[in-house]
């Protein structure tokens, strides 16, 4: 082969063709290669960078895709795709009907699993490895690659404690770098860290204890090292551990100097690996530093109130908190159940508590929800951020489900702020007390105004406001999408016909408002940025069942269908609830 190594390699047989003296200078190539498009194309780096050794090794090694890689949450897995028959697709990751960041059975043979949430790659590898052992397939290997964030959860837990009990040919990897998006926290990390550091290693190890074959730490840049211990678990039966050391950013000094920013860095130079500056000067501000910044002022003036969240300190902007009032802003681990119940342990003893989840995220402690807060009653403020379509994350980050999944709790209202200052507003009006759960929704990106701090205000619970006075045709939104509905009406010729209603409470609706609504109009349109399915829309058209209005009643939103990845504009225009979109839906209705 030429001393273009990668230019070669299309997929792993081609890889297994190579000497391991060569091994160097492809993880090189390779980590060039991912630079060099995610400079331009933007993406998930850092991860990727740190992992280069061990995914050429593991491919190397192991049968692939006959032997089952999993990769949990998937952050890390360019490299894997670049060496699995997607390195001429690689520049379009991410994009409208291009790869999937993240492993994707659909995708590829080599994806053995789908992934994008933390912490499920080693129950869905012993899943594959007890139906191996029972198809009479005792050979095939079975690796999850799990990081040290991840592994912390709960349900990777479960998973090591089905294992040792098995088995199953099954090899768990921790990829040990002491962070994930954000510094890795808890006691389990201060336990890693001592075998890191050489105490607790070969005595009281808790994977041991755990019935694993246990090796490491070895360097995970080591190719040599890695290759060997890799060859030798092949051979040894039972759940085995491998623990191995990396280093987020690996090869580019500013991803190692910097590893949250350079996590998902946008554009930079991937010659001196320094981001690209961005203009944001007269900007309206991101809506999670408008949730950061005005928890730390409420903070301030109410020592009540504590702030939690599952291991996105800096993706909340609870950071700000944090920093301010450490011993009353939490970040537990990717642990969204321990996150919910320990908000609800807090808010029983009179705490006023803003547990900040991602919207997707959420859906992983959804019995908590309802059995530990909702149930009791306890108000408990749910911040769900990155609410709605969120782009190139892609169907495991679009927050469009909550209206849906919260919407059908008993004892649980419901938010989504038009703008940054009802967010605001509503922020500081739960924390005068209420008695009951809330959930506010905010979407990922920025907001509307750029002077956005302003006097708190009240806000009623349960009031829609009219936002444009019409005589013939109602549309009725929630939430931030309700921009894109005002600025439609604006451009159409007829927008005196067009009256526009704003529902910030989808629960509990304001039924005085909506009666008014339908006695008028015989045509109402509803708008949301989530499923159309149990959503906003069904909460109207119950509405009118049960009231027995006969009227005209068109429902906008996500449709019953996985969204994939995209530009945001890009997805509103498929969804159609871009602002071009509905001017030419409001534009079809023909008005006498």
């Amino acid at each position: 082969m030429s001393d273009n190594l990668l230019s070669n390699i299309n997929s792993p047989i081609d890889l297994r063709l190579l000497n391991e003296a060569q091994l160097p200078l492809l993880a090189q190539e390779l980590r060039d290669f991912i630079i060099n498009v995610v400079a331009v194309k933007e993406g998930h780096l850092g991860a990727s960078l740190g992992v280069v050794e061990l995914t050429i090794a593991l491919h190397y090694v192991f049968d692939t895709p006959n032997d089952l890689l999993i990769w949990d949450v998937g952050h890390q897995a360019y490299g894997h795709k670049i060496l699995t028959e997607r390195k001429n697709s690689f520049h379009t990751n991410r994009q409208l009907n291009g790869l999937s960041g993240f492993p994707k059975r659909s995708e590829s043979i080599y994806d053995a699993f789908g992934v994008g949430h933390s912490s499920t790659s080693i129950s869905a590898a012993l899943g594959m490895a007890i139906a191996s052992n029972l198809k009479g397939d005792f050979e095939k290997q079975h690796i999850a690659v799990i990081g040290d964030a991840s592994i912390a959860s709960g349900m990777a837990f479960e998973g090591l404690n089905h294992a040792g009990v098995t088995n199953a040919n099954l090899l768990v990897i921790l990829n040990d770098n002491a962070i994930g998006i954000d510094p890795s926290v808890g006691a389990l990390k201060e336990y890693l860290t001592a075998v890191k550091d050489g105490k607790n290693h070969r005595q009281n190890n808790m994977i041991k204890s755990l019935n694993f074959d246990y090796s490491g730490p070895i360097d995970g840049h080591d190719l040599a090292t890695v290759i060997k211990e890799l060859k030798r678990l092949k051979n040894v039966k039972g759940p085995k551990f491998l623990h191995v050391i990396t280093t987020k950013g690996k090869g580019l000094q500013q991803a190692e100097e910097n590893q949250v920013q350079y996590h998902a860095p946008g554009k930079f130079d991937a010659t001196t690996g320094d981001l690209l500056p961005k203009s944001e000067a007269n900007l309206p501000p991101k809506y999670q530093d408008v949730f950061g910044l005005t928890l730390l002022d409420l903070a301030q003036k109410n020592d009540k109130i504590i702030g939690i969240t599952p291991a996105m300190p800096s993706g909340s902007s609870l950071k700000f908190m944090m920093d301010v009032l450490p011993k009353r802003a939490f970040d537990v681990g990717i642990a969204e159940q321990h996150a919910v119940t320990l908000a609800a342990g807090m808010a029983t003893q009179g705490m006023i508590v803003y547990c900040n989840i991602y919207s997707t995220f959420l859906q992983r402690a959804y019995d908590q929800l309802i059995h530990d807060v909702a149930l009791q009653k306890l108000p408990v403020v749910f911040c769900l951020d990155r609410a709605g379509l969120v782009g190139e994350d892609g169907a495991t980050h679009h927050g469009v489900f909550d209206l849906a999944y919260l919407r059908c709790i008993p004892n649980l209202m419901i938010y989504a702020p038009l703008n940054e200052i009802e967010l605001q507003n509503i922020l500081y009006t739960v924390q005068l007390g209420i008695d009951q759960p809330i959930a506010i929704r905010y979407p990922r990106g920025r907001g509307e105004f750029v002077d956005w701090k302003s006097p708190y205000k009240k806000i009623i619970i349960g009031k829609a406001n009219c936002q444009n006075k019409g005589t013939k045709i109602a549309v009725l939104s929630t939430g931030t999408i309700g921009n894109n509905v005002t600025k439609a009406i604006e451009d159409l010729d007829n927008k005196a016909f067009f009256a526009h209603y704003h529902f910030g409470f989808v629960k509990p609706l304001d039924e005085i408002l909506l009666h008014t609504i339908f006695e008028q109009f015989e045509t109402i349109i509803t708008i949301e940025d989530g499923v159309v399915t149990g959503g906003f829309g069904s909460a109207i058209l119950e509405f009118s069942a049960f009231h027995n209005y006969q009227k005209t009643i068109k429902t906008l939103g996500i449709p019953d269908t996985f969204i994939e990845q995209a530009t945001l504009n890009e997805l509103q225009y498929a969804c159609k609830i871009d602002v071009k979109s509905l001017k030419q839906f409001f534009s079809t209705f023909k008005i006498s």
